[in-house]
């Protein structure tokens, strides 16, 4: 029996790991959980946590699986990044940032050739570090069958659902900007609204949002599942969010507002007066907005079986029966390790 590790130190962690920790366990293997300066989400039905450093090393795992950019060296087990979200490009500097080698991973499980790309060119450059693309284990409840009643059937919803989301850096959302037209619209009662904002919105803002809600806007707390919300929604209304992408892989089209990185894939305006019209077109699904959005789904996550977590561990297998003892030394990094200490 394999002992795996999941380290959580976002509140974004959980539900990232949790198609994870269920795979594990389903193949009979033992998963458990530390957790570093974020809150405890975990359930009864989660695997057990670790609360200490010498529990850790006591587990010994065989391998650590790591969302965010960086892992205690002295953890044992190989090192594994899955990855936090998806490289929506923000700034010109984003890809080369989204694709910094810190020294810390023995292997990469990316999401799709987009990503793999980057991070292959960087393995051939370094040699410290496997690339495997497996897709990402977010994902696997976006593709499987829904078992319960989506929100939509919960509400008694019988009209089209618009899910508004938006990232909370003040340079590229338009949450703030857009609330007084997203309130109009949802009192017109032509579509029902569902709001989810980042974990890190202004609380100004989030409670703006908050109190727009009524018969035909529903707010959703940051802390809550966003896969309901995606498989519940007809179309989307956004801004330089990553949280799109995930909703144009369900194959669903979506109005960005001033984005940073438009494309054909999306329906990108500039005024506030264009959100209506904007948002009726999309909900018809144009034949060629569609096909742009399927093309764009397979350069960034082509797997859509809900298979992700399985193949991320048949990585890790792999690299530690054939990999880990072929690679170049990691960088010493010092000054980081004792920071991390």
């Amino acid at each position: 029996m394999n002992r795996y590790l999941l380290f959580a130190n976002q509140p974004y962690c959980f539900p990232i790991l949790r198609p994870l920790q269920d795979a594990i366990i389903k193949r009979g293997d033992q998963a458990a959980w530390f957790i570093h300066k974020t809150a405890n989400q975990l359930t009864a039905n989660d695997a057990p946590l670790l609360e200490s450093v010498e529990a850790v090393q006591e587990y010994n795992p065989t391998a650590v699986f790591v969302p965010t950019n960086w892992i205690p060296d002295f953890f044992p087990g190989v090192k594994v990044e899955v990855f936090h979200g998806f490289d929506v490009g923000k700034r010109a500097n984003t890809r080369q940032e989204h694709a910094r080698i810190r020294g810390l991973f023995d292997l990469y499980c990316t999401q799709g050739p987009h990503t793999t790309e980057q991070f292959e060119s960087r393995a051939r450059r370094y040699g410290h570090f496997k690339v495997t693309e497996t897709g990402w284990p977010m994902l696997d409840p976006l593709f499987e069958a829904e078992s319960t009643p989506t929100i939509r059937e919960q509400l008694g919803i019988t009209k089209p659902v618009i899910l508004f989301g938006s990232t909370f850096s003040p340079e590229y959302s338009a949450a703030d900007k857009l609330a007084p037209t997203i309130h109009k619209l949802s009192q017109s009662g032509r579509w029902h609204w569902l709001v989810n904002l980042h974990p890190k919105m202004d609380s100004s803002i989030v409670e703006k949002y908050q109190a727009m809600q009524g018969p035909h806007l529903t707010f959703f707390d940051c802390n809550q599942e966003t896969m309901p919300l995606l498989k519940s929604a007809d179309a989307m209304l956004c801004d330089t969010s990553s949280f799109f992408l995930q909703f144009l892989l369900l194959n669903k089209p979506v109005v960005t507002f001033n984005t940073a990185v438009p494309g054909p894939h999306l329906l990108n305006i500039h005024q506030t007066g264009e959100i209506e019209s904007a948002l009726a077109y999309a909900l018809t699904r144009p034949p060629e907005l569609m096909k742009e959005i399927q093309k764009y789904g397979d350069t960034i996550h082509p797997y859509r079986d809900g298979k992700s977590s399985a193949r991320v561990l048949q990585a890790t297998d792999e690299f530690v029966a054939h990999d880990l003892g072929h690679l170049k030394s990691k960088p010493f990094n010092l000054w980081r390790k004792i920071q991390m200490r």
